[in-house]
């Protein structure tokens, strides 16, 4: 059984993916607890004691704001950290997947989705983290994919971390009772994170490269929203549940949408994020009333 090992293995991303291939491969979760991705020797170490098949490397600090007040404590974990586990892994000659994001384009102006090889100009921290970390990790080690993920979105799982996400959100907000504002001028895609799962292994199957992964989109964030609240049966209380938000990205709409040709070339193909949308609520919601 092929050995993968996860940086960032506690997380929302990282703890699907170990609950749904425990029986596939042998897998390593490691978290900032067990594994200080910032110290080059303790990260070199622990893969020459694990010898892992795979890496994948999911381990950053992805909160926009955080990384923009904290530029140095982000580059440390997000660029050096990516470079100190692609040294690690050349040295045991692990194969490696590195999670990159969607978010290297939100400086663009021009309207998406963009494919891989569009100019990404980003203009946050975070943002700026992820691109340079992709050009250092190219110049270390040729048995790389480069995965820039979509959103993310999936609700509460036993034994798995949680994270915000859309549909998670627009949840909780209906069970509180409280009026969801979203933006009508915000466009990004969003991705089941059970469909992530199920297409992962695929990544393996794939030429070294850069790729764009998940689910493509054309609803504003705002009809997401509305979509979920009408396939929950709230149809009737949309103006009680939410508030179409004009005034946000008015001046300069933000669409960090991602263009998935590529993997659907190579035998990957995602539902649109309105299908994974329904397929989510009828698997997580109506299946279990």
């Amino acid at each position: 059984m092929k050995k993968l090992l996860f940086t960032g293995g506690k997380g929302f991303i990282c703890s699907r993916l170990a609950e749904y291939y425990s029986d596939k491969y042998e897998i390593i979760s490691t978290g900032r607890d067990d594994l200080d991705i910032t110290d080059n020797d303790k990260v070199l170490t622990a893969f020459q004691k694990y010898k892992p098949d795979y890496v994948l490397h999911a381990a950053a600090i992805a909160v926009t704001d955080f990384c923009n007040e904290h530029p140095e404590m982000a580059h440390k974990i997000n660029v050096e950290g990516a470079v100190n586990v692609a040294k690690a892994c050349k040295s045991v000659g692990a194969k490696m997947i590195f999670i990159s994001s969607e978010q290297i384009f939100n400086g663009n102006v021009e309207k998406g989705p963009y494919d891989e090889e569009h100019k990404a100009v980003p203009d946050t921290v975070y943002g700026q983290n992820k691109l340079e970390a992709e050009g250092l990790l190219k110049k270390i080690i040729p048995e790389l994919w480069i995965i820039r993920f979509t959103w993310m979105f999936g609700l509460p799982k036993e034994g798995c971390k949680m994270s915000s996400n859309i549909m998670w959100n627009t949840v909780s907000s209906i069970l509180k009772n409280e009026k969801i504002k979203a933006p009508v001028n915000e466009y990004r895609g969003m991705t089941y994170i059970t469909e992530m799962a199920e297409n992962f292994y695929k990544i393996f199957d794939l030429p070294y490269g850069t790729y764009n992964f998940g689910s493509m989109n054309d609803l504003s964030r705002y009809d997401v929203v509305k979509l979920i609240i009408e396939e929950l049966g709230y149809g009737d209380k949309l103006q009680y549940l939410l508030e179409a938000d004009t005034e946000k990205y008015k001046e300069n709409p933000r669409d960090i949408r991602l263009d998935t040709h590529k993997i659907s070339k190579n035998g990957i193909v995602f539902s649109t994020t309105e299908e994974a949308i329904k397929r989510c609520i009828r698997e997580e919601i109506r299946s279990k009333k």
